[in-house]
């Protein structure tokens, strides 16, 4: 079975956001890292070249495929910052509801800055996130 292609690196997290051209986006990034440290505990380390993830989560499909991925994390695109909660995100209807500007994909939750979100219901968010990958690592 392959790898996967998104693996933890020695790279410096600060140092990767430090290097950030978007003065905003380089100020939200840190702000994500200080509420991603608060919700896991786990300090902020790269997952290839553009993730900054905590924690890590095994995950286990039916197919039989499985691996280890960080618990939750982000990454500064071009435009947005891409979060990454380690949940199904529909399930969080309710909180983003509640949340601002947004758009979602199958895993992924899309902002362009964090002054689009209520910060509150994000921390929220990410804390359900690490719940539930922790509650389905718990099941096997």
């Amino acid at each position: 079975m392959a790898e996967n292609k998104t693996q933890p690196t020695k790279v410096s997290a600060a140092k990767y956001i430090d290097a950030l051209e978007d003065p905003q986006q380089k100020k939200d990034c840190k702000q994500l890292v200080k509420m991603m440290r608060a919700a896991t505990g786990e300090r902020a380390v790269m997952w290839g070249p553009s993730i900054v993830g905590f924690g890590t989560h095994h995950y286990k499909y039916e197919s039989g495929r499985e691996g280890d991925i960080m618990m939750v994390g982000f990454a500064p695109r071009k435009g947005q910052i891409s979060l990454y909660l380690t949940c199904d995100i529909q399930q969080m209807a309710p909180l983003l509801e509640k949340l601002g500007k947004h758009k979602t994909g199958k895993g992924c939750l899309y902002i362009k800055r964090l002054a689009d979100v209520d910060q509150d219901v994000l921390q929220q968010m990410i804390e359900r996130g690490i719940e539930e990958a922790e509650q389905s690592h718990a099941a096997k």
